[in-house]
């Protein structure tokens, strides 16, 4: 059995975790098996990606039982490090459509994404502290950032579980869809993102995530330099002028 499946929608990248046993827990094979999904996600025809779980998890974390799961500091460097690093530098929107618990790793692999759409039936469980580890995966990069130090440092530390609602409300997703509508929202979502002209959507990510390391100065420098490059991209002049189109014909219309 496939560990990951992959699935191209149009400009779309479909990336499921495909363990429904074990809650789609990572172990060896999964992880190996993430590494080839981030490599096909980098492709430029895929314009979007939408990660998600089979069955009801979306993800538990590190399978506990598989021998390869204890995360000293070697293996974390060989494992889950290399799919963080992967994940964030992606030119494009990833979507996290969780679909039921979210644990541990899987909680950071979730907040690694730039949206996250939850399933009614989502659980998001920060375990690390209930097994004496501190988050790992980058969840302790992301979530802060999320939000905030006192919120994240507070679940962290205790390790309570999150509703969906109670995520919603925290900020941590951005919606709440039932079960049934979630993948067909998602995806609805990164067709949209996908259909953006240019190159604005992932500059965007890029710059954003510049702003959240760098002073103001420094920004401005960038966002010159990335301004530059959406000018340019293919596709940009078209939609400009489809714009200016647009405004002139409801400008005549009032």
């Amino acid at each position: 059995m496939n560990t990951v499946l992959t699935e191209r929608d149009g400009a779309v990248l479909i990336v499921t975790l495909n363990r429904p046993d074990k809650l789609n827990a990572l172990d060896t094979d999964t992880l190996y098996a993430l590494a080839d999904a981030w490599q096909e996600a980098a492709d430029p025809q895929v314009r979007a990606v939408v990660v998600t779980g089979n069955g009801r998890g979306f993800c538990a974390g590190a399978d506990l039982r598989a021998a390869s799961s204890a995360p000293g500091r070697s293996g974390l460097r060989h494992t889950y490090h290399p799919h963080v690093l992967a994940l964030a530098a992606l030119e494009k929107p990833v979507i996290a459509a969780v679909n039921g618990p979210a644990a541990g790793a899987g909680l950071s692999l979730a907040a690694a994404a730039d949206l996250r759409i939850a399933a009614d039936t989502a659980k998001f469980v920060p375990a690390f502290t209930a097994v004496g580890l501190v988050p790992d995966a980058g969840g302790a990069y992301f979530l802060p950032r999320l939000l905030g130090y006192a919120r994240a440092y507070e679940w962290l530390a205790t390790g309570r579980p999150l509703t969906a609602a109670q995520a919603l409300d925290w900020g941590l997703v951005s919606e709440v869809v039932p079960a049934a509508d979630l993948m067909p929202h998602a995806t609805r979502l990164a067709h949209q993102l996908a259909g953006t002209p240019g190159l604005a959507v992932g500059l965007t990510k890029r710059l954003l995530d510049y702003g959240l390391n760098h002073g103001l100065a420094e920004l401005l420098d960038e966002e010159a330099r990335l301004q530059a490059l959406a000018v340019a991209a293919p596709g940009r002049q078209e939609a400009r002028a489809a714009t200016v189109r647009r405004l002139s014909g409801t400008e005549e219309n009032t």
